[in-house]
């Protein structure tokens, strides 16, 4: 992935930012959002798991907590 940045510098030209466009940084974005989830799905692939019936009854729960 090419990124078209641009370096931003203080009065000392010492860098101090860096400047992308929307879109690049978007992208950047997914990448390392879809690298957690893979990292966490590989984590917890071992881990029980809930029939449906139980994930149901777990999201309520989860969902009733919220609400109160």
């Amino acid at each position: 992935m090419e990124i078209h940045k641009k370096i931003i510098v203080d009065e000392h030209k010492k860098p101090i930012a860096v400047q992308i466009p929307i879109e690049e940084f978007e992208r950047m974005e997914e990448i390392i959002e879809n690298y957690g989830l893979a990292k966490l799905m590989d984590e917890v692939k071992e881990d029980e798991r809930l029939s449906s019936g139980d994930a149901k009854r777990y999201y309520q729960s989860l969902k009733q907590h919220v609400e109160s």
